[in-house]
C-alpha cells in the first residue's frame, strides 16, 4: 500500500522556496495521517467536483471574484495533493543510494515544475 501524508488542518503546511531554484520543505502537524490510494482518489474526485462547480459558476455568470476564489481553492487542494505525493516519494522512493543523485535530480525537476504563486 502506498501512503500519502497530509497535515490536518491545511493551515499547518509550511512551504519555503529558495532563491533561483525551488526548494520545498514541508512541515506537517503531529496529527498527520497516512492516506491510502483510495483516499487520494477521493480527494481527486472532490477536486474534480470543485472544477465542475467553477464551470457552472462561469456559465451562470457569477461574480468574477467569487469564481477566482473558487479557482484558488481548487489550486490549493491540488497543491496539497502534490505535496503529499512529494512527501511520500521522499520518504519511500528515494532509498536506493546507488541512484540517489539521479532520483534527487528527478525530484527537483518535478518540484521545480510546480507552479509558484
Amino acid at each position: 500500500m502506498i501512503a500519502f501524508v497530509f497535515a490536518l488542518p491545511v493551515n499547518r503546511w509550511l512551504i519555503a522556496r529558495g532563491r533561483g531554484h525551488a526548494v520545498v520543505h514541508v512541515y506537517h502537524a503531529t496529527n498527520a495521517r497516512p492516506l491510502s490510494v483510495s483516499d487520494l482518489l477521493k480527494r481527486l474526485a472532490r477536486v474534480e467536483g470543485q472544477v465542475r462547480g467553477v464551470s457552472r459558476m462561469v456559465e451562470d455568470e457569477r461574480y468574477c471574484i467569487d469564481v477566482v476564489t473558487q479557482i484558488n481553492a481548487v489550486r490549493a487542494a491540488l497543491d496539497k495533493i502534490a505535496l503529499g505525493l512529494v512527501d511520500d516519494h521522499v520518504r519511500h522512493c528515494l532509498k536506493d543510494p546507488r541512484r540517489a543523485d539521479k532520483q534527487a535530480d528527478e525530484l527537483m525537476d518535478a518540484v521545480g515544475r510546480m507552479p509558484s504563486r
